[in-house]
């Protein structure tokens, strides 16, 4: 019955970690780069226009694996589908599968080691239990809101605070949004590039990038990185 228990305590978080190291060991992030996006660009166009239902569940399928299994890849991939798809359908595609993703790895992280963690972290960690406890939306929110902490690193640390799964969910299908518009409006933005610089002949090169839609996508992402500023303001006004 023990050993019974315990496999079924860790063996998400088993899978998780056997996961990452198989996807590294297959070189898996060697495909995750901008140059085999620029370098790949028909073949992948061709796949996606010859598979117009099929290629963006299967995107959304590999942007949940990933995210569930911790590979360091939301950005260049929500850039991705923002070349293959179009801003809008990369972002309602990216929001569901990250959100799945990273509910599949939260769920694994707090059956292996929530208690164990919260035990060992203390006193270090005694601003972020606060934060959760006061009010674990609005505090998770804000931690989805500002890309100041690593994406995988938010996944799991609600984990060892007693963060509701539903809470979890809407707060970070609430949180990425902003980021995830910005990061496939930049893809959108970097297809054109490609295009035009293979139009002419050339690779792209770093000027071509300072496009009017590439430097709108920043100002979008610097906004992003202002809101839990404006966020903490009013809280504090309200309160």
């Amino acid at each position: 019955m023990a050993q019974t228990t315990m496999l079924r305590r860790y063996l998400p978080a088993t899978i998780v970690i056997a996961g990452l190291a198989g996807g590294y060991l297959l070189g898996l992030h060697h495909y995750l780069t901008l140059e085999f996006l620029a370098d790949s660009r028909e073949r992948l166009t061709g796949l996606r226009d010859a598979n117009p239902i099929l290629a963006p569940l299967v995107f959304a399928a590999i942007y949940a694996l990933a995210v569930a299994f911790a590979f360091p890849a939301a950005s260049i991939l929500t850039i991705f589908g923002g070349f293959l798809f179009g801003w809008l359908l990369s972002s309602v595609l990216v929001a569901f599968a990250a959100t799945t993703g990273a509910s599949a790895l939260f769920l694994a992280a707090r059956s292996a080691f929530g208690d164990t963690l919260k035990a060992r972290v203390g006193p270090r960690a005694a601003k972020l239990a606060k934060g959760f406890e006061d009010n674990a939306f609005l505090y998770l929110l804000a931690l989805r809101l500002a890309p100041i902490f690593p994406f995988v690193v938010v996944n799991i640390a609600p984990a060892l605070f007693d963060v509701r799964l539903r809470t979890y969910v809407a707060a970070t299908f609430l949180g990425i949004l902003p980021g995830v518009v910005a990061y496939t409006y930049l893809g959108e933005g970097i297809e054109s590039v490609i295009l035009a610089a293979h139009e002419a002949g050339r690779e792209a090169s770093f000027g071509d990038l300072l496009t009017p839609k590439i430097c709108i996508a920043f100002a979008g992402l610097a906004l992003v990185a202002i809101i839990p500023a404006i966020v903490r303001t009013l809280r504090n006004r309200r309160g």
